[in-house]
């Protein structure tokens, strides 16, 4: 076996695939957690300012403002804490993807870099699941 090819083998036995899925689990729902919290008061209370942001800014085709800002909050919260859990990650995974999206087309358009750097960890756990360390695993979901 050539050196690049064992170090290689060596890397990928260090970190073993469980691992590397709830690292970009957790890592990826970080943002969206985050992001939903700005746009609360309290649990889960929409502001003011999400109403206008939403109503006058981000106007997302399709959608009535209420309605995409609701949606948006309420899936920026669920959708992170069920990654976060390795449950119903493929769905989720999809459904953040489809969200990043969206605003990369119709909010944010210039912010392509950092949306690649959401789609990636998406893309994985859509394509290869939650890992051993999930629900989804324990529950024999996936």
């Amino acid at each position: 076996m050539n050196p690049v090819a064992r170090i290689h083998q060596r890397i990928t036995e260090a970190v073993p695939e469980a691992g590397l899925a709830l690292l970009l689990r957790v890592g990826i729902a970080t943002p969206f957690f985050l992001s939903g919290r700005t746009k609360v008061e309290g649990l889960l209370t929409i502001t003011p300012s999400t109403q206008y942001l939403f109503a006058e800014e981000y106007r997302v085709p399709l959608l009535p403002p209420d309605l995409a800002a609701h949606l948006a909050t309420y899936s920026e919260h669920l959708f992170p804490i069920l990654l976060v859990l390795g449950l119903a990650t493929r769905p989720a995974a999809a459904a953040l993807l489809l969200m990043t999206l969206v605003i990369q087309l119709f909010v944010e358009p210039g912010g392509w870099p950092v949306h690649l750097l959401w789609a990636g960890p998406l893309a994985y756990l859509i394509a290869r699941g939650p890992g051993a360390l999930s629900l989804d695993r324990i529950l024999k979901i996936d």
